[in-house]
């Protein structure tokens, strides 16, 4: 059975490398050579792509997505979408999700790969009810980590449960390159048993094992796989693209693909990625192999923010202490997988322990809302008297945490009403307020600089 392939460089491998920089003009020119690979899906949108597009490009997100769904004629188009969170980093009322996953769809996504940090599957309801119901693909993601309460068993009855849900498709994501070659075969046979659905994997080459994880997991009946052209490939982002197609050739799980049309398409990112390396976009770092991903079970884009964290702290020889103090916090918070936006928590309270000499004597708003249960419910109980530290007699939340949201999307509508040029950016301002609010002045300016030169050239008097 032929393996398929995601490609990744529109999304999740210039996130990874370049900080999500990427601009649509930069993807433009090389869609009609990639239409022509015959990948499974072009993964192109969502994740970080939407707030760098509005926040650092200025472009608008939903322009971005019409012109690529205008270029990929045969191409299945995927996104990146966090469940209850959407693309941004709270829980948003179940008619702002409803909106967004219809709105996403309308303007070209085939796929939408829905994911819950908690893997909370009540916070990824609302999402694929709503890709059910407009034709869309809901593949349902579950984020890979490890600790004891993760057994083969937990795997397999989550993935039955998935099914039950109404997803077309499950996807392992291991974000931190934590899955080595066997435990890919392992898993994958215990998901096939558990359920009928395809079953993908995305990893990061983080930990140095990517490519051989794939190749155990294709072995064990792995459907597709997320890889990304050579170019941004490897070190925090996927396998290459080219390297798997070559690995598959001859056998019976041969993809398939022309390696002179993709090397055609490295051959066009390649300057991209130099480009990246003189201005420092692209730092060597993440092109290496970090094992202590695997010792620490840190995602790679966690250890950095920790580094950055301790140097404005003038504490940097605390660094071992951080590390070790990471699965503290996690356990206390009922071993969650550490993806965004619970690392970033995990991670910031983990600091805050070390550099104050005393365990939660501060703690965050973040991790108060971990305790107090608004992100959803975690596989193990939260440790009790941290909880009882962190939220005193607050009442903590136990049902789907956005059955205590009211809709919110009339609200969002009557405050930007008077920026509004079309439906999408409601839910622009919806995610980021004050991003999509700048980027909907820049815009304006933009037009009104564009209509004062179409005037001045029509005034302009011209010699008979």
């Amino acid at each position: 059975m032929a393996v398929k392939i995601t490609e990744t460089i529109l999304r999740d491998a210039h996130q990874s490398l370049i900080a999500t920089r990427m601009t649509t003009e930069q993807m433009l020119p090389i869609i009609e050579k990639m239409d022509k690979v015959g990948y499974h899906s072009v993964e192109c949108w969502g994740g970080a792509t939407f707030d760098a597009s509005l926040r650092f490009l200025k472009e608008d997100p939903w322009e971005r997505l019409r012109k690529l769904r205008a270029g990929f004629k045969n191409t299945k188009l995927q996104m990146l979408f966090r469940g209850q969170n959407i693309l941004g980093y709270n829980h948003y009322s179940d008619d702002v999700v409803e909106y967004f996953v219809q709105k996403s769809i309308a303007n070209g996504i085939d796929i939408i790969r829905i994911f819950d940090c908690f893997n909370d599957l009540r916070n990824l309801q609302t999402a694929v009810k709503a890709a059910n119901k407009e034709k869309g693909h809901a593949q349902i993601a579950l984020a890979y980590t490890l600790g004891d309460a993760y057994t083969l068993d937990y795997w397999k009855e989550t993935a039955r449960r998935i099914e039950e849900m109404g997803a077309d498709s499950l996807c392992i994501k291991d974000m931190a390159g934590l899955l080595v070659p066997y435990e890919a075969d392992k898993l994958v046979k215990a998901l096939k048993e558990g359920t009928k659905l395809p079953i993908q994997l995305h990893t990061h080459y983080t930990s140095g094992v990517a490519a051989m994880t794939y190749m155990k997991a294709v072995e064990a009946g792995c459907d597709i796989i997320d890889t990304a052209m050579s170019p941004f490939s490897m070190g925090t982002s996927q396998p290459a693209t080219e390297v798997m197609v070559e690995t598959f050739k001859g056998t019976e799980y041969d993809t398939g693909l022309d390696q002179n049309l993709l090397a055609e398409i490295a051959n066009y990112f390649r300057p991209m990625q130099e480009e990246a390396l003189k201005s420092g976009l692209l730092n060597p770092k993440v092109m290496g192999v970090d094992i202590k991903t695997l010792l620490y079970q840190v995602p790679g884009g966690m250890l950095s923010n920790l580094v950055s964290q301790l140097k404005e702290a003038k504490a940097e020889d605390k660094f071992y202490d951080v590390l070790k103090e990471i699965p503290e916090v996690r356990k206390d918070f009922g071993e969650p997988p550490l993806v965004t936006p619970s690392s970033q928590i995990v991670g910031t309270q983990a600091v805050l322990n070390v550099l104050q000499g005393e365990r939660y004597k501060m703690v965050t708003k973040e991790s108060k809302k971990v305790l107090s249960g608004e992100f959803g419910q975690t596989i193990k109980p939260f440790n009790p008297e941290v909880q009882k530290k962190a939220i005193g007699d607050v009442e903590p939340i136990t049902c789907r945490p956005a059955d205590k949201i009211a809709p919110q999307l009339a609200k969002f509508e009557e405050e930007i009403k008077e920026w509004k040029q079309q439906d999408e950016d409601v839910l622009s301002y919806a995610l980021f307020p004050q991003v999509a609010m700048e980027f909907f002045k820049h815009r304006q300016a933009q037009q009104t600089k564009v209509d004062v030169n179409a005037a001045d050239t029509k005034n302009q008097a011209y010699p008979v």
